[in-house]
């Protein structure tokens, strides 16, 4: 990825707007008046609408409608507003609200830093040209199982395969398939709908990615880019450190139902696993599957499904012995991700929500 311009985001601009109180008050108060339309002081859940995309934005996501898993974060962001009943809100609530959404977007920033990537087309034609082309590319041929798949279905398939590291943006993106990828193959014409040889398979895509790379100097791609590996090591700090693990302890169970008795069911393992996240350097529930199998695996070792309710303490012991277990995969199969999404912001603009106001 060396060609290619990037900006590392830490969360320290953040961090440092919500901490100096006088200008986040100011930022708060202008967003504020911009957001309340019919300037009654209040905000209705159709007047938050843009801060919660903006917010939406800022973290990476794609815009509202675009999928359920997203979605269902920006539901979970306005429900953080509204308290999921409130029809409007002050500006003190928005204020508390707000920092503590971008605190928490700070934290999650410093602890995975997202790169911003401007891809240009320069790396991918550096790849096509260099002496490993040939034979990744053969190699990808081999891994893909499509029998009755044409030279388009393989080249689009060998597309998805390839990463930023060889300068190729998310072939899965809409954006990307209908103004990079699409454009890139219809030079090929009547020869994409033929039967697929080694031979034909390489010529195709390396035209196809020439074309690519032409297209993506014209309009290139941003693209945030995040590496993390889970090997254990967050659970060890948190387990070797009584105090900040009793604490943590104690945050997780603040809204985990009890009985009537103050017993705690062993189907809220998860729910409890989940709210340690932040303090175990573990990602939530749900982002990353082979993550989500090893906490499940770790919770019915300890008769997570049973049903059974338990006091207090015998629960705080369970969940330290499900992330001890979790610990100790990890630690012998530590879990790389690599996330790549598209941003259709330009380079050096975060979201509008978070550039500071004109008085």
């Amino acid at each position: 990825m060396k060609a290619m311009k990037s900006e590392v985001m830490d969360g320290s601009d953040i961090k440092e707007l919500v901490e100096n109180d006088n200008v986040f008050s100011n930022f708060v108060h202008h967003k504020f008046q911009q957001l309340d339309s019919d300037c009654d002081g209040k905000l209705s859940l159709k007047e938050l609408q843009p801060a919660v995309q903006h917010i939406g934005a800022a973290l990476g996501l794609p815009a509202q409608g675009a999928s359920p898993q997203s979605d269902h974060i920006y539901s979970e962001v306005l429900n953080e507003f509204t308290h999921g009943k409130q029809e409007k809100i002050s500006k003190i609530q928005f204020k508390e609200v707000l920092s503590d959404i971008l605190l928490g977007m700070a934290a999650g920033l410093k602890r995975d830093p997202v790169v911003i990537l401007r891809i240009d087309g320069d790396d991918l034609l550096e790849f096509v040209n260099g002496p490993t082309f040939e034979p990744e590319i053969l190699s990808l041929f081999s891994e893909i199982d499509l029998p009755e798949g044409s030279l388009k279905d393989y080249i689009i398939k060998a597309f998805e395969k390839l990463s930023v590291d060889q300068g190729v943006p998310p072939a899965t993106d809409p954006w990307v398939m209908s103004n990079i990828l699409e454009p890139a193959l219809e030079p090929l014409g009547d020869s994409l709908d033929e039967t697929v040889s080694q031979e034909t398979f390489v010529a195709g895509f390396k035209q196809a990615s020439e074309n690519a790379a032409s297209l993506l100097k014209e309009q290139p791609a941003i693209v945030a880019h995040s590496q993390n590996t889970f090997d254990g090591s967050g659970i060890r700090r948190l387990l070797s450190n009584k105090f900040e693990l009793d604490k943590a302890l104690d945050t997780a169970l603040k809204s985990v139902p009890r009985d009537r008795h103050g017993k705690i069911s062993k189907e809220f393992l998860r729910v409890a696993v989940d709210n340690l996240g932040a303090s175990a350097g573990l990602p939530p529930l749900g982002a990353v599957e082979q993550m989500d199998n090893i906490v499940t695996e770790a919770i019915k070792m300890f008769g997570g499904e049973d049903g059974k309710t338990v006091k207090e303490d015998e629960f705080k012991k369970l969940l330290t012995e499900v992330l001890g277990s979790i610990m100790l995969q990890l630690e012998g199969n530590p879990v790389s991700i690599s996330i790549n999404s598209v941003v259709h912001e330009p380079l050096a603009s975060s979201s509008t929500l978070l550039q500071p106001s004109s008085p």
